[in-house]
């Protein structure tokens, strides 16, 4: 099992760097959108 998923990161490393980037972004959308009611 550890050697199928150190073999599907290597095949897809720059897919990976683009699902955690947007993952990053759906946390900093979801942190704004829930903090925007108390500055209005």
């Amino acid at each position: 099992m550890a050697k199928d998923i150190k073999s599907a990161i290597s095949r897809s490393t720059e897919t990976l760097v683009g699902d955690a980037l947007g993952a990053v972004s759906l946390m900093v959308i979801l942190f704004v959108g829930l903090s925007l009611p108390v500055l209005v």
